[in-house]
């Protein structure tokens, strides 16, 4: 009997993630044989897929946030260990600026290893997710950097240096600062790391690459496999994410993406999503849908109109249409168990 698995959360806030949109997405999909995301994130589309597992492949650019789907996914119980941790402003910035430090040699390990991940900055990395306050978490800009002195280490203020460091801040200190409370439920008390352990069983077939978005769009990785369904979402052009991996304009990334989607967008064993602002032209042939996300710490523009209403989906020509939401081959997410 197929395992069918109950939809599943993030671990970890994460600025733009698509968990409002996940039902959505999942109705325009249906059943297919195959599910490639090339923007990782916080997976919550992939978290919350109905119905039984396929063949699937996520990537993403950044080294820390695939070290820790790879370290999640191998040994869960390890990065729980070093997740559970009292939220403390020293350690936050300490742990931080030690993460920015080793991103560049942990990504290019992560790239040429695909069985490579290191467990101790996978807790840290989400310790730290879920205590900063929004956007920014490694980010890589901000003025503070660990320097050698005659007293030893020490966090400096190098306002002007070339090189990367972090900002200050204070955590989040909900729970009357008790710890890890944001996503992370079970770390800290008897029933610690259960909630990674879970996400480790959904995880263990998940292929996790690290790299540019490209490398997963062939058809090596998508339609050798049948019936694809692919979720585009990348940086938007308007760049308002901070932590910029790619190093180049928001907006050459996502034109990319927007090209790659109009040309592969008739092929029949496609079933592409691509997410944007409604204010990007529709793709032709195409369907449009607008969805409302989380507004959390987005800034309202100056009509006073948030980032969260206007995100809009357009879905390729092969996807199911809206009139044929809940076929056969559909299971709602309301009706998926875990068994």
């Amino acid at each position: 009997m197929d395992t069918i698995y109950k939809p599943l959360k993030a671990p970890f806030p994460w600025f733009g993630g698509k968990s409002r949109a996940a039902e959505l997405i999942w109705q325009r999909f249906g059943k297919v044989a195959n599910y490639v995301e090339p923007f990782a994130g916080s997976l919550a589309v992939l978290l919350q897929r109905p119905g039984t597992l396929s063949t699937e492949t996520v990537n993403d650019l950044d080294g820390l946030l695939v070290n820790f789907w790879r370290a999640v996914r191998a040994e869960p119980e390890v990065v729980a260990m070093h997740a559970d941790w009292p939220v403390a402003e020293l350690d936050l910035h300490a742990r931080h600026a030690v993460l920015v430090e080793s991103r560049a040699a942990l990504t290019a390990q992560l790239q040429a290893d695909p069985n490579f991940y290191d467990a101790v900055l996978a807790g840290w990395w989400v310790w730290g997710a879920c205590a900063w306050i929004g956007s920014g978490w490694c980010s890589g800009k901000g003025p503070w950097q660990r320097v050698e002195t005659a007293e030893g280490l020490r966090l400096v203020n190098v306002s002007g240096n070339a090189g990367k460091g972090i900002n200050r801040q204070l955590p989040h200190l909900g729970d009357a600062g008790k710890g890890i409370n944001r996503q992370l439920p079970h770390l800290g008390d008897a029933g610690k790391g259960e909630w990674l352990s879970i996400l480790a069983g959904r995880l263990r077939n998940v292929r996790v690459a690290c790299g540019d978005w490209q490398r997963v769009t062939g058809p090596s990785v998508t339609t050798k496999h049948g019936l694809t369904a692919m979720l585009l979402d990348p940086p938007y052009d308007e760049g308002s994410a901070e932590n910029d991996v790619y190093g180049v304009a928001h907006s050459s990334v996502a034109a990319d993406v927007r090209a790659w989607a109009l040309e592969n967008g008739t092929n029949p064993l496609l079933r592409i999503a691509l997410c944007s602002y409604g204010d990007t032209p529709p793709l032709p042939g195409w369907t449009r849908e607008k969805w409302q996300a989380r507004k959390g710490y987005q800034k309202a523009d100056a009509d006073g109109a948030s980032n969260a209403d206007r995100e809009v989906i357009d879905f390729s020509p092969h996807c199911l249409k809206p009139a044929q939401r809940g076929l056969f081959d559909f299971i709602p997410l309301s009706d998926a168990t875990q068994q």
